[in-house]
């Protein structure tokens, strides 16, 4: 009683300084292994086991003799986080031995479980087909940018959880366009388009009929029009796209998407600049489909940000083109009065030899 009431002193204000110092690196080591085994699922039971070291560790030393007391709590917290991992490994051992893909009381792996062991065509495989389908070689400037539409769109599609819709369909043609719209031999941008939709398995005239049917709908709406829709309300294409997906707990978000609903915003007139569409994306995603607007904003901020890099490298290419022009334009004028002049110099030259040549003649007779 007499310890818990008066205060300590400076003998025993060193010796608990001196217990925290100890025992700090093995608190780190107790969290560590704490943080080891949630891993193993076992959360609880290693959560109230460090709450019991620190307990004890913390209250071992408090104002009182540090020698005995010290070492039977530093021993009892060890001893317990040793169980705590003993019994969290033996239970992520049985755990693993009893694992088969596909098989977990889960609804995701109920609904997805069929897929398991499903042979999955790699990113180099798609290249490859794409590749081959093309035929052409891609422009060195375009080459990357390809490559990276291809891998992006392939790791999209054979994911179990893609579903493709006419948004979606919109979208990816938008990214197209706005992506080769400059190519250099435009017959070859088709093409890549093409080889594209055949590497991924899909139909390019079912591609494009489904986003000009989401086209030909948002020709006229206004912008409360479309959250409407986008809210389930009505039989509309976007109605049916956005009831599926708030109805879809594993509905899955891709760029292409987020795209497509740029694009919407576009033909409904909004002004197409990202503060602009930001605040329209996060409403329409989240307050009228219940999903979260962070990604889907973020791709059209990414849009908009390669839209005003290849706008910029259009206008720089125009007018190296129009200096280009104007250079073969002086050119084609300097090589102009160079002929002119060398025709004016044979016409005197050869006026010259008519007359002394008639001269001669003169003479002669």
């Amino acid at each position: 009683a007499h310890q818990l009431t008066s205060l300590p002193s400076s003998s025993e204000k060193k010796r608990f300084r001196s217990d925290i110092a100890f025992l700090r690196p093995q608190l780190i080591q107790l969290s560590s292994a704490s943080t080891a085994l949630l891993c193993l699922n076992n959360k609880m039971l290693i959560r109230n086991a460090a709450i019991l070291a620190l307990a004890l560790a913390a209250n071992s030393n408090a104002f009182t003799a540090p020698s005995t007391r010290t070492a039977f709590s530093r021993n009892v917290a060890v001893n317990i986080l040793g169980e705590a991992y003993d019994a969290g490994l033996a239970k992520a051992v049985e755990n693993e031995a009893k694992y088969e893909p596909g098989k977990a009381d889960t609804e995701f792996a109920r609904r997805f479980g069929s897929l398991a062991g499903k042979k999955v065509k790699t990113v180099g495989e798609a290249f490859a087909e794409f590749t081959e389908y093309l035929g052409h070689s891609v422009n060195a400037l375009y080459k990357n940018m390809v490559t990276d539409i291809v891998g992006t769109t392939h790791l999209i599609v054979v994911n179990a959880r893609f579903q493709r819709d006419g948004v979606w369909s919109l979208g990816i043609l938008t990214a197209l366009d706005l992506l080769l719209k400059n190519y250099p031999e435009q017959e070859i941008g088709k093409e890549i388009q093409s080889a594209l939709f055949k590497s991924m398995g899909m139909d390019e005239d079912e591609i494009r009929a489904e986003a000009k049917a989401i086209e030909d709908w948002a020709q006229g709406k206004t912008k409360e029009e479309v959250a409407a829709a986008l809210s389930g309300e009505g039989d509309s294409p976007i109605a049916k796209i956005a009831a599926n997906a708030k109805g879809d707990d594993f509905w899955m978000y891709s760029r292409y998407f987020g795209l497509g609903l740029v694009k919407i915003m576009d033909i409904v007139g909004i002004e197409m600049d990202k503060d602009e569409v930001y605040p329209v994306m996060e409403e329409w995603m989240s307050t009228q489909m219940g999903k979260s607007h962070l990604t889907a904003c973020s791709d059209s901020d990414l849009y908009f940000r390669i839209k005003d890099k290849l706008d910029m490298m259009e206008t720089m290419m125009k007018e190296i083109e129009i200096r280009e022009k104007k250079r073969m334009a002086e050119r084609l004028e300097e090589k102009a009065e160079a002929a002119l002049r060398q025709a004016e110099r044979d016409a005197q030259l050869k006026a010259e030899i008519d007359a002394e040549k008639k001269d001669k003649e003169t003479v002669e007779a």
